[in-house]
């Protein structure tokens, strides 16, 4: 009896550090969207949403744990994949609308627009 005991006061620590994590990790979250909302540069936005998914994907691993459902790994992953081509997507549009205004910019000197 006394060894079920100690696994209850096992999982009780376990329980509280992932609370503890969780609540940190939404904390983080919240302030990686507010800096996705205010910039100043479109770069500092787009790293804010990487990390905001990469935050996310934190939590549901700690959540697999936490509530022993191994499915959860497998969301995770799936999670992990979608988000990085989000990043990609955002990175391409902004990469396109940066080239498109410095041609802008260049036949504006030029005289040619």
């Amino acid at each position: 009896m006394v060894v079920t005991g100690e696994l209850t006061a096992l999982e009780a620590a376990y329980r509280t550090v992932y609370v503890g994590a969780l609540i940190f990790l939404a904390l983080m979250i919240f302030l990686c969207l507010v800096r996705a909302v205010k910039g100043p540069r479109i770069a500092d936005r787009i790293v804010a949403v990487n990390m905001m998914g990469t935050m996310v994907m934190v939590i549901i691993a700690i959540l697999a744990l936490m509530l022993k459902e191994g499915y959860l790994v497998d969301i995770c992953l799936i999670y992990a994949m979608i988000s990085f081509l989000a990043v990609i997507v955002l990175t391409k549009v902004y990469m396109g609308v940066y080239s498109e205004k410095q041609h802008t910019r260049r036949g504006e000197r030029d005289g040619s627009i």
